[in-house]
């Protein structure tokens, strides 16, 4: 039932496993252990889950662990610290390896670890969460927060796997797998209408948890995903277009404090602002802005942003966007569902209406 496909990079590709019961599997973390020193990152939401099985797989070598504080509001500088402080502590050299057990905040903080620690040492992304096996452990992006600015400081930096076990989805919150839905509806959007349609069908199946419908989601996002990295590593092109919505949602994110709203609640209103001001341009139809709303709602997702949001902190937030380039806010906007492109030549008016609208 394991589905494994490769981020296609040269002599740094690596495969994604997606598939039930791969956590404890110790022959598909050891082909990528150059060395016995392994420490494991986990956050204390995770770690008593998970941790054992990992422990076990990884039986003979010298494994340490620490144990983050779990959310969002703790992806900073400070925290990033306390993995430093272990590598450190236990003396830990450049033949060494990382293991990112958890969300994406862990994975993103693991992998930046991993990037700096002695000018880079490697690290096996092991998602537990289905925003972080569809998105945030694939593709290399690793960082960490600002209060100014979401994942202003980071660097690209591939891991030297991805091990999707879909059995860990079992103890998400509905909240936090309906986050990760938006970046699963993300992809149908950018560049697979079919997707999009088979999402639509099949949604139900998948708030329900359905294993199959899980499996088939998470390897076509990440099929998806490869593919566009494999083309445009750091983001000089087409990369840029798995930013819908996310110019918009990281601003949500920030402007209401780091926690408050989940990543893929941002986003998913984000991608409905997207859709609006697309729609406003003519450029998309009204009729896919509101299969779009709907796909999103029954994923029981927002699809406007926060009241405490207006205009004015939007475009104050958006100014520091790390897409914005020279002074100038770039946007990822819709030419029909499935048909995605990055923008600079929007009607600042149009969005002022868009920032500004809220559902009758």
């Amino acid at each position: 039932m394991t589905k494994t496909l490769t981020v296609d990079l040269g002599d740094r590709s690596y495969p994604i496993h997606v598939g039930p019961g791969l956590i404890g599997e110790g022959e598909l973390y050891r082909p990528h252990l150059r060395g016995r020193q392994v420490m494991l990152v986990s956050n204390e939401t995770v770690a008593p889950l998970y941790l054992e099985p990992v422990l076990d797989a990884l039986s003979g070598l010298q494994v340490e662990r620490v144990i983050l504080p779990d959310g969002e509001q703790y992806k900073n500088l400070d925290t990033l610290n306390l993995i430093y402080d272990a590598l450190l502590e236990k003396r830990f050299n450049r033949s060494c390896c990382l293991v990112a057990l958890g969300g994406g905040v862990v994975g993103d903080m693991a992998g930046f670890a991993a990037a700096t620690y002695q000018r880079g040492v490697d690290f096996i992304q092991v998602p537990t969460t289905l925003l972080a096996q569809v998105d945030s452990s694939v593709g290399g992006k690793t960082g960490v927060n600002h209060r100014l600015g979401k994942n202003m400081i980071g660097a690209f930096y591939q891991p030297r796997a991805v091990l999707a076990d879909t059995d860990t989805l079992d103890t998400l919150d509905d909240r936090q797998l309906s986050a990760g839905l938006a970046e699963v509806i993300k992809y149908g959007l950018i560049q697979d209408a079919a997707f999009f349609a088979w999402l639509e069908q099949n949604m139900p199946r998948l708030l329900a948890r359905d294993s199959d419908a899980l499996i088939h989601a998470i390897e076509h996002s990440c099929r998806c995903k490869a593919e566009i990295v494999a083309a445009d590593e750091r983001e000089a092109g087409r990369r840029a277009l798995l930013n819908l919505g996310h110019t918009f949602g990281h601003a949500i994110e920030t402007g209401m404090g780091y926690g408050a709203w989940l990543h893929g609640e941002g986003v998913a209103a984000g991608m409905v602002m997207a859709a609006d001001l697309s729609a406003r341009h003519g450029w998309l139809e009204a009729g896919d802005v509101e299969r779009i709303r709907a796909l999103l709602r029954a994923a029981r997702l927002p699809v406007e942003p926060p009241a405490g949001m207006d205009r004015e902190r939007f475009l104050e937030l958006m100014a520091v966007d790390k897409k914005a380039v020279d002074g100038g806010l770039r946007l990822v906007l819709l030419d029909a569902i499935g048909a995605a492109r990055v923008r600079s030549d929007f009607d600042p008016a149009l969005l002022d209406l868009t920032l500004s609208a809220r559902a009758a």
